[in-house]
């Protein structure tokens, strides 16, 4: 009779057994009875020579065996990848990645993204040591693409974060190199309203109730609808209901929200600039002027329409103009920003470092805008930060998740130096703070502030079960179910011979 368990019966089939009880005593002692400590130091490691060459975790977990931890390290092996898919933002799922030690890391799977970008990857990464992340980003990073695509590489990485700050019993932030600040600052999405009084309910709600210092709006074409007179060509883009919806439509190919920004020939007149000028005038109004101000989601139009509105708005100083057009129109976005006076932003598109570059290195933006999970997750968003850092360029940073991502984005922040604001896009939904509960007692956010996890392990929380089992996406009811379906890898990955 096999009295092997699931776990131990896994890792068989890998080659591997499950390792002994860990005795920090008797580690330790064999340690000291070595010349380990004693043969060389680099960046403050000791390092044995049987360790050159090593991963970088495994050298980091043999040569810190007096760090107080949870676990030991360098014996941690991933064991299992499970998810659930929450109602947040239409459907955004959460992954966790089991080890053999019973630590497990919390990841998520970008709004809207499906969760098996995530599962596809579970094959890879079965039977690795969970702290060698930036070993494990690299082998899985050729998976991830543009938007979305980048969800199950960028939610593997968040959850890997977490499991190494567990297993050192240290906060995420302090494993990206330490912070810049105690409190994260973040920016009010504020979705557009039906009529001036329920957006002054909106704002109302963010800066009085709640407590924000930094809002922003939606500034589109969409608001022109039913005033004669607003835009050209717009009718022939419409839908059943008359608008020009921005978001993509499966059903059909030939919609305006398929079609490429400098593609749809739509033109604001002057009468709709005026229009949207008293709109930003009103809320304004409302707001006064300590507070900044960014807009968001015009719709699609082109390169010269998008000055045309910048110049429109120039003197209500907003903090930036988001995404006007496409990420990867380089020189479109050097145009514009040379034209205006108003900060332009993009990037919560854009995947890795390598395709942030080529904006910044021409200053064709003023602000970089990632969202950590489509750039790479933390670490590669902080190397994005320190790169437009170096080229005299801010970063705020873009997340609409739930609170996984979020603190994800709060750790990857404070250690970020360059950072103005991060966004928080659920804040009308009020069940959204508990569907986690933070590790050390802290609230999540208090008057317009993400507070920093300063001693609690890893991202700082664990989720609420039966609040999130509350707001499971209707077509999976799933909740961390085993997934060995996911266990076989079918194909040689490597690209290069």
């Amino acid at each position: 009779m096999n009295s092997l368990n699931p776990s131990q019966k896994y890792l068989s089939k890998l080659g591997l057994k499950d390792p002994e009880p860990f005795d920090e005593s008797k580690e330790l002692k064999s340690h000291s009875r070595r010349s380990f400590f004693k043969k060389s130091t680099l960046g403050g490691i000791s390092l044995g020579s049987a360790l050159f060459g090593a991963p970088i975790g495994d050298i980091i977990a043999e040569s810190t065996q007096k760090v107080s931890r949870m676990s030991a390290p360098s014996d941690l092996r991933i064991t299992d990848m499970k998810y659930c898919t929450t109602t947040v933002l239409g459907r955004t799922s959460i992954i966790r990645i089991d080890t053999n030690q019973g630590i497990y890391g919390l990841g998520e799977v970008r709004d809207g993204a499906d969760v098996r970008y995530a599962l596809f990857l579970k094959s890879r990464i079965l039977g690795a040591n969970p702290c060698n992340v930036e070993q494990i980003f690299k082998a899985i990073r050729q998976f991830g693409g543009q938007s979305r695509q980048a969800g199950g590489v960028c939610g593997v990485e968040m959850a890997l974060w977490d499991i190494v700050g567990k297993a050192y019993n240290v906060p995420a932030w302090q494993l990206l190199g330490g912070r810049y600040r105690d409190k994260i600052r973040l920016y009010a999405d504020t979705p557009e309203a039906g009529s001036p009084e329920e957006q002054k309910k909106l704002m109302n709600y963010r800066i009085n109730d709640q407590g924000y210092t930094w809002l922003k709006m939606d500034l589109g074409i969409g608001e022109l609808k039913g005033i004669p007179g607003a835009l050209v060509n717009d009718k022939f883009w419409q839908n059943s209901g008359g608008n020009i919806a921005q978001w993509g439509d499966q059903s059909n190919y030939m919609s305006y929200a398929n079609t490429l920004h400098p593609f749809t020939q739509i033109q604001i007149t002057d009468k709709g600039l005026d229009e949207l000028a008293k709109l930003v005038d009103t809320v304004r109004g409302m707001l006064g002027y300590q507070i900044p101000l960014a807009t968001d989601h015009y719709g699609h139009f082109d390169l010269n329409n998008g000055i045309r509105l910048g110049k429109a708005v120039e003197k209500y100083r907003l903090a930036w103009l988001e995404d006007i057009v496409s990420w990867e129109l380089t020189d479109q976005w050097k145009t514009m920003s040379d034209a205006l006076e108003t900060p332009c932003l993009t990037g919560e598109d854009i995947y890795l470092l390598k395709n942030f570059k080529p904006l910044i290195d021409i200053h064709a933006v003023d602000i970089i805008h990632p969202d950590l999970a489509t750039s790479g997750g933390l670490l590669e968003t902080k190397r994005i930060g320190d790169y437009a850092e170096e080229h005299g360029i801010a970063m705020a940073m873009h997340q609409a998740g739930t609170p996984v991502s979020f603190m994800a984005n709060v750790n990857c922040a404070a250690a970020t130096q360059n950072f103005l604001a991060l966004e928080h896009h659920s804040i009308d939904l009020p069940w959204w703070e508990s569907l986690v509960k933070t590790t050390d007692g802290r609230q999540l956010i208090t008057k317009g502030f993400a507070n920093l996890p300063l001693t609690a392990p890893g991202l700082g929380i664990e989720l609420n079960d039966e609040v999130v089992k509350q707001h499971l996406h209707e077509s999976d009811k799933t909740y961390f179910e085993p997934t060995p379906q996911w266990n076989e890898r079918r194909s040689h990955d490597r690209i290069f011979s």
